[in-house]
C-alpha cells in the first residue's frame, strides 16, 4: 500500500519545490501578490495580479505599470515582465481581459478591459499618478490602446507586444498618439499581415501604417528612437528574431521593455535590463506541473487498492485477470500509427475553420477555440469509429463503467485539491510558457459542464483505438509509452515543424485553406496539442498497463482537457 502511494508523494513533492522555487523568484526582494477582483466600467468583474514592491507606500509612492495578456491567454502569461517591472521598484497590475481567467465574459468588450485596469491602478494609494506605464501583447496592446484613448492624460509611455494601433481594434497611431510608445515585433511574427499589413514581419520597417506611427517618411530603424520623450512623442522599434508567442518568454522582449521604462518612466529601483530572474518562476511551475501529472498518475494506482476500485486492477493472465492481449503487427502496424498519428493533424484546420464558420460562440457553446476543438474532435472521433473494424479485437471486461467514472472523477479531484492548494500557498497555477492549467472560476466549471461529454466521448473512442492498436501487455514499458506518445503527438510535431520552418525560411507560415485568418492563431493553438496530448498518453498507457482497459484513462483524458481548454481559453458570449 506504503508502495502504491509513492508516486502520488512524488508528485505532490515536485509540486512543493517548483511551487517554492516560483513563489522565491516572482516575490524576490520582498514583493508581495495579491490576488484581486474589482468592479470593471460597467459593473462587470475584473480580475488581477498585483504585484507591490516594498518601496511604494503611501508616503512614498512608487511609478505604476499596467500589464495586459494576449488572447485566450490569462494574467499569469505575462509575469515574466510583472516580475522584473516590479523587481525594478513599479506596482505592477497585471489583469485578465473580459472574458478571460477570472474576469467576466464576454471577451472584447469594454476596451478588452484596458480602461478598468488602468483606473484602478491609478486609484492605488501607493502608485505614482505621474509616472504610469502600459504594456500589452498581442490584443493586450489594443487593451492598453484602448485605455490610452479613452484616458490620454493617465499614463507617460507605453510597451506594445507583437501589437499594432489602428484596425481592427485599436485608434489610429500618429506622431503624437499614443505617448512615448516602444514596439516590440519580432522577425517571425505570425500576425504581421494583421497588425501592420505586411505580408512578411521582418519587412515591418516598410510598412506605410508604421510609418504613420512614427512619422517616417521611409523605412523605420529598428533601435532608434523618432520622437521626444519629454513631449511625449518618441518611438522606437525593436524587433528580436523570435515568434509571436515567444514574446511572452524572452529575455530579449523583456529587456527592451525595462529599458524603455528606465528611460520614460521616474523612480523605481534602477537595475540593469540583463538582471533577469523570472525564468526561474517558469521553471519553478513546469516542475509543479510535471509533479501533478506524476500526481495524477500516482492518485489512480493507490485508489486500485479501495474495495471500490480493486476490481479494476489486473493482477496476472495465471488467474485470468490479465488477458492476453493481441495489437496490430507487420504493415497493419504501420497503417494504424500513420493514421493514428497524421489524421488528426490533416483534419486540423478544416476542423477549425469550420467551426469559425458555423458554430459560434453562443449561450450554449459560449467559447469559440473550445467549439473549435469540439468539432476537430467530433470528426476523429467519427473517423475513429468507421475504421474500428479493421482493429485487432479485445475482450471487453463488463462491469467497469461505474467504478472507472469513479476513479477517474476521484483521480481528477486529487489533482484540482493540489491546484488549489498551490494556489494559495504560492500564488501560481501549473504552467510553463503558453501551456496552463488554472483552477476554474464558477462560471467556467458551468462551462466545463457543457464541453465535459461530447471532448470525453472523443478520448474513448481515440484511446481505446491506441490501445487496440499498439498496446501489448508484454511490450516493453519504454517501447509502449513512446509509441503511444508519438502516435497520439507526431502529426502536430511534423505539422509545427513544417510551419515554422516554413516561416523561418520564408517569412510567412504556409496557408492551406482558402481564408488565411485562421491559419496564424490556429497554429499557435496546435502548439498546446503536443504538450497536451502527449500528458494524455502518458496517463492513457500507465492506467490500461494497471488495469487492461482503456476507460478509466479516456475519463481522466477528457476530464483534464476539459478543465485545460475552458479554464485557459476565451468566453465570447454572455454566461
Amino acid at each position: 500500500m506504503r508502495r502504491r502511494w509513492s508516486l502520488a508523494i512524488a508528485g505532490l513533492i515536485l509540486i512543493l519545490v517548483g511551487g517554492w522555487i516560483a513563489h522565491r523568484t516572482q516575490t524576490a526582494g520582498g514583493i508581495r501578490i495579491e490576488d484581486w477582483r474589482f468592479a470593471g466600467s460597467t459593473g462587470n468583474t475584473m480580475s488581477a495580479l498585483v504585484y507591490i514592491p516594498p518601496n511604494a507606500t503611501p508616503d512614498t509612492p512608487a511609478p505604476g505599470i499596467l500589464v495586459v495578456h494576449g488572447y485566450i491567454n490569462s494574467r499569469e502569461t505575462q509575469s515574466g515582465f510583472a516580475i522584473e517591472f516590479a523587481r525594478r521598484g513599479y506596482v505592477v497590475v497585471a489583469i485578465d481581459q473580459t472574458g478571460h481567467g477570472y474576469s467576466d465574459p464576454p471577451a472584447f468588450a469594454n476596451d478588452f478591459g484596458g480602461a478598468s485596469g488602468l483606473a484602478t491602478l491609478r486609484s492605488l494609494p501607493f502608485v505614482d499618478k505621474n509616472n504610469i506605464g502600459l504594456e500589452g501583447h498581442s490584443m493586450g496592446g489594443w487593451a492598453v490602446l484602448g485605455a490610452a484613448n479613452g484616458a490620454p492624460d493617465d499614463y507617460k509611455s507605453m510597451v506594445l507586444e507583437g501589437s499594432s494601433t489602428g484596425q481592427p481594434f485599436a485608434a489610429d497611431g500618429t506622431p503624437s498618439w499614443p505617448r512615448n510608445v516602444a514596439l516590440v515585433f519580432a522577425q517571425y511574427e505570425e500576425f504581421s499581415n494583421l497588425m501592420w499589413g505586411v505580408e512578411r514581419a521582418r519587412d515591418v520597417t516598410q510598412s506605410p501604417k508604421l510609418w504613420t506611427l512614427f512619422g517616417s517618411q521611409g523605412p523605420v530603424e529598428p533601435g532608434k528612437v523618432y520622437g521626444d520623450i519629454a513631449q511625449g512623442t518618441a518611438r522606437v522599434l525593436y524587433t528580436p528574431a523570435i515568434t509571436h508567442p515567444a514574446e511572452h518568454i524572452s529575455h530579449q522582449a523583456i529587456g527592451y521593455s525595462l529599458d524603455w521604462f528606465a528611460r520614460t518612466l521616474q523612480g523605481g529601483t534602477p537595475r540593469p535590463s540583463n538582471d533577469q530572474i523570472w525564468f526561474w518562476k517558469e521553471i519553478g511551475t513546469l516542475i509543479a506541473l510535471i509533479g501533478f501529472v506524476a500526481l495524477l498518475v500516482g492518485a489512480f494506482d493507490a485508489l486500485l487498492d479501495a474495495r471500490l476500485f480493486s476490481r479494476l486492477r489486473l493482477r496476472d493472465i495465471a488467474d485470468g485477470t490479465k488477458p492476453a492481449h493481441i495489437a496490430a503487427d507487420g504493415r497493419r502496424w504501420t497503417a494504424a500509427f500513420v493514421l493514428t498519428a497524421f489524421i488528426p493533424a490533416l483534419t486540423y484546420y478544416p476542423a477549425f475553420a469550420l467551426a469559425g464558420t458555423f458554430v459560434k460562440p453562443s449561450a450554449f457553446l459560449p467559447q469559440g477555440v473550445t467549439n473549435q476543438i469540439l468539432v476537430w474532435a467530433a470528426i476523429n472521433a467519427l473517423i475513429a469509429l468507421a475504421l474500428i473494424p479493421f482493429a485487432p479485437k479485445r475482450a471487453s471486461r463488463t462491469g467497469l463503467i461505474g467504478p472507472s467514472i469513479l476513479i477517474a472523477v476521484a483521480t481528477i479531484i486529487v489533482g484540482y485539491a493540489a491546484l488549489w492548494l498551490a494556489d494559495r500557498l504560492f500564488k501560481i497555477d501549473f504552467r510553463f510558457w503558453i501551456v496552463a492549467l488554472k483552477l476554474m472560476s464558477a462560471k467556467q466549471f458551468l462551462i466545463f459542464l457543457i464541453y465535459l461529454v461530447p471532448l470525453t466521448a472523443f478520448f474513448v473512442i481515440t484511446l481505446d483505438m491506441l490501445h487496440r492498436n499498439f498496446s501489448i501487455m508484454g511490450t516493453g514499458r519504454a517501447a509502449l509509452y513512446l509509441t503511444n506518445f508519438f502516435a497520439l503527438t507526431l502529426g502536430f510535431i511534423v505539422l509545427l515543424a513544417l510551419q515554422y520552418g516554413t516561416l523561418w525560411l520564408t517569412g510567412t507560415l504556409f496557408n492551406p485553406l482558402p481564408d488565411p485568418g485562421f491559419v496564424p492563431l490556429s497554429t499557435i493553438i496546435a502548439i498546446q496539442f503536443v504538450p497536451l496530448l502527449g500528458i494524455c498518453a502518458v496517463i492513457a498507457t500507465f492506467t490500461w498497463r494497471r488495469t487492461g482497459s482503456s476507460l478509466p484513462g479516456a475519463l481522466i483524458c477528457g476530464i483534464l482537457v476539459t478543465w485545460y481548454v475552458v479554464a485557459g481559453t476565451a468566453t465570447q458570449a454572455a454566461f
